[in-house]
């Protein structure tokens, strides 16, 4: 067996984003079906409105954070594969050498649906636990009574389905990610194709090259940290505009989501772009280059991409709640009025420098202990 049962656990990346998407979808789908069997009971045209907006807004929000999330979770899953194929491509050339099939240790990366399966069911179990409060918050003055029941095919939709799926995803991707040459993959590195450098490449200095360099090798991680800031910026500005448009209750789960999201694929992020760098860090320092031009030169490339996905969730948020307000509730009485609120944006901005700023200054401190000696005995 290629991949171990222990190693599925390890992902936990995987299991919080399939978390967020399965609560979330859980208690809006439970309140769509259930929500279904008082149609019939209203009368009242102004209350029929609500009642299909907010029918509307369960299956939007379900499409929109379900999908997104689904495939959020999807490219995370590609990037842990590929990860853990350069990183045992030594133990998996030496199988392919004794005689094992590209397909037989392709099929024991079924166990990655185990970080599915554990977040699927903690989704599930939360959003049902959470229900009730849902509802009150949804049944409004002059909608009949809502009763919750327990839906088994919506446990198969959003628990069973999804770690189907994403086993065979992960089947699937790593018999192409282990289809290499044994040579190759014993010397445990892709072969790479070196491209000779331009007269403009040459007259760059070394730290804006190693910046470009790092940015290029790791063009999955700077999706996964304008995914966190994207989460941070959108959320954050959301959960306060719920506090008017919706609930505190409504506010609060967004906020605690967006906060999970970010801090866990920033993280996830910068920790395997440290680690994939130790030996640049090591070259660097035993030069005599100080802790700050290190992290800068590993680090320095992704802040471009940290702004743009606060800006790109800025304008998502803005985008999504104007559709929601001008739209989906365009008739229903009552609404309050929405904008874009500037000094929550600059509030949000300033936290996000903060706390990106933190996270940085933590990731420099470890750069700083990486030891010179340590890494050269180990290679």
């Amino acid at each position: 067996m290629t991949v171990s049962i222990k190693d599925g656990f390890k992902f936990l990346g995987i299991t919080i984003v399939t978390f967020c998407a399965v609560f979330v979808c859980t208690f809006f789908l439970n309140f769509y079906i259930d929500a279904k069997s008082v149609a019939s009971l209203i009368t009242d045209s102004q209350t029929l409105i609500l009642y299909n907006a907010q029918m509307a807004t369960a299956k939007f929000t379900c499409a929109i954070s379900g999908g997104f999330l689904s495939l959020t979770a999807a490219v995370m899953l590609v990037f842990y594969i590929r990860l853990y194929v350069d990183a045992n491509a030594r133990k998996i050339g030496i199988l392919k050498a004794m005689g094992y099939s590209d397909l037989r240790m392709a099929l024991s990366f079924f166990v990655f649906g185990i970080s599915v399966l554990a977040g699927t069911a903690l989704g599930f179990g939360c959003g049902f636990a959470i229900i009730p409060t849902i509802y009150r918050e949804m049944t409004v003055t002059g909608l009949p009574e809502i009763a919750v029941h327990f839906h088994a095919s919506l446990f198969v939709l959003l628990v069973i389905v999804p770690t189907v799926v994403f086993s065979l995803l992960a089947c699937g991707y790593a018999y192409f990610a282990v289809r290499r040459p044994v040579s190759q993959l014993l010397r445990g590195k892709a072969e790479k194709v070196v491209k000779p450098k331009t007269c403009k490449e040459k007259e760059r200095s070394f730290l804006y090259e190693m910046c470009l360099k790092t940015l290029s090798a790791k063009k999955s991680l700077a999706f996964f940290v304008a995914f966190a800031c994207f989460c941070f910026s959108s959320m954050v500005q959301m959960a306060y505009s719920m506090l008017d448009l919706s609930s505190v209750t409504m506010g609060l789960i967004i906020l605690s989501i967006g906060l999970v999201l970010a801090v866990t694929s920033l993280l996830m992020a910068v920790t395997t772009l440290v680690n994939g760098n130790i030996k640049n860090i090591a070259v660097m320092k035993a030069f005599g280059y100080p802790m700050h031009i290190c992290a800068l030169a590993v680090l320095g490339g992704y802040c471009p991409v940290a702004l743009f996905g606060f800006a790109v969730g800025t304008v998502y948020q803005y985008g999504l709640l104007s559709l929601m307000v001008n739209i989906v509730f365009k008739d229903v009485g009552e609404m309050p009025d929405y904008g874009f609120n500037i000094a929550v944006f600059f509030v949000t901005l300033a936290v996000f420098v903060i706390l990106y700023a933190l996270v940085m200054l933590f990731y420099c401190y470890r750069i700083n202990r990486i030891s010179v000696k340590t890494v050269m005995v180990e290679n």
